[in-house]
């Protein structure tokens, strides 16, 4: 489980400078990276102007460079210093402007003096920087030239998906998002989370079949549910979407739209026993593309499982979520939390006992002939297993009937497997 975990912090650094945004050369930088490191991605192109349910996918947006530089030539706000300085998909601009004018197209939180705010503007022309209030403070009243040097083209969204087959055709979803520039958590921690899980499952034996997407928020998913959801309704049984897992903070589990499914079921045994503590939110909580995989009519098995939850951190769409807010140990404790999530999905089956009443379980040397209370406490679990498998109970259910840790108890099932004393029910 954690063979490829002292990797994952190595790609975060690597992926972290480049210009992410719905489309362009960032999306295409990153999703390129990707596929070295898991040769099976595929990539998956929607045409600009292409009709997605009630969306449109909008052109490609590219920045080569953007900066607002006073009259002595010193570029006082610099995009190729940090790529969240310029609104996403602002619109060509290159004038001389008073520094009155300039303030209204300049973006900053004030209560964050430090921080340079991540702010968009993708469905509405504009132009526009964000800077940190300190920065601003020290901006004079003077003239400036502005130059953002944009482009809009049409051309292609771009999607990635790694398909690994397993022994059934049944599947597991997950997604993630690549559509955000440099931040730690969100969403780069996604990114490279999703990657190590998937070059681990890629090279051993699944039961399930996974889908592993990495597409730009909302209009990814929507736009990728347009052509196959369909198929998924029919194939899908449960996924994650995986966004900020990258800090040491308590995990966070985002439920399905009713919190009735499988996945929610299986992460919230997971997390019980593998995490001292974790915070449950409501699915009116939604902010990622759970929003789009549990709507109506698609109605996916989809959850969410975090650290520090988007829009609940202070760091959170600022600077200020960066490489240091980010470390190893919170990705690597992230990646092996879903892996046992996943894990949990692969041997959860039901069962069914292969005889009426107790069996005598001395004749299998499951149980001591002499009947002190030591002895009897060693057997009861194999009793209160066998007990719970009447083919109504998958095994997940049976070890929360019995209060204990799911892999524990299937230890136990397996033990009772190999002696024939129950048998596969169904999935």
């Amino acid at each position: 489980m954690t063979k490829h975990k002292n990797q994952i912090y190595s790609w975060a650094k690597d992926l972290f400078p480049i210009n992410r945004s719905l489309t362009g050369h960032g999306n295409i930088t990153t999703l390129k990276y990707i596929k070295k490191i898991v040769p099976k991605l595929k990539i998956i192109n929607f045409k600009s102007g292409k009709k997605v349910f009630d969306w449109v996918v909008p052109k490609v947006w590219n920045v080569s460079k953007a900066y607002v530089q006073d009259r002595t030539g010193k570029k006082i706000i610099d995009f190729k210093k940090n790529n969240l300085h310029i609104v996403g998909y602002s619109s060509y601009v290159n004038k001389t402007i008073p520094l009155e004018e300039l303030r209204k197209h300049l973006h900053f939180i004030k209560n964050q003096p430090n921080a340079i705010p991540y702010i968009t503007s993708y469905y509405k022309d504009y132009w526009g920087f964000c800077v940190s209030y300190n920065q601003l403070k020290k901006i004079k009243k003077d003239r400036y030239k502005v130059l953002i040097d944009s482009k809009f083209t049409k051309g292609n969204l771009n999607i990635g998906e790694i398909f690994i087959k397993g022994s059934s055709d049944k599947e597991i979803l997950l997604s993630t998002n690549i559509c955000h520039p440099s931040m730690g958590n969100n969403e780069l921690s996604g990114i490279v989370v999703t990657m190590a899980i998937a070059k681990f499952l890629n090279h051993k034996k699944n039961y399930y079949s996974y889908r592993i997407l990495f597409l730009p928020e909302t209009i990814g998913s929507i736009a990728y549910l347009s052509k196959n959801y369909k198929i998924l309704r029919k194939k899908v049984v449960g996924g994650l979407n995986i966004v900020c897992v990258g800090t040491n903070a308590l995990f966070s589990f985002l439920p399905s739209k009713y919190e009735d499914t499988i996945t929610d079921k299986i992460c919230l045994h997971v997390l019980k026993h593998y995490s001292k503590k974790f915070k449950k939110y409501s699915f009116l909580d939604r902010g990622s593309d759970e929003r789009q995989y549990c709507s109506p009519g698609i109605e996916l098995p989809i959850c969410s499982v975090m650290r520090s939850k988007y829009g609940t951190y202070k760091e959170y769409h600022t600077s200020l979520d960066n490489l240091n807010f980010i470390n190893a140990k919170g990705l690597n404790s992230s990646y092996e939390m879903i892996l046992k999530i996943l894990n949990c999905f692969e041997i959860n089956k039901k069962y069914k006992t292969t005889f009426f009443c107790e069996p005598k379980l001395g004749k299998y040397n499951l149980y001591h002939l002499l009947s002190d209370k030591k002895n009897y406490a060693s057997s009861s679990l194999y009793k209160d297993i066998l007990t719970y498998c009447d083919g109504k109970n998958d095994l997940v259910d049976i070890a929360n009937l019995l209060n204990k840790n799911v892999f524990d108890v299937y230890n136990s099932i397996k033990i009772l497997k190999k002696n024939n004393l129950i048998s596969i029910s169904r999935n």
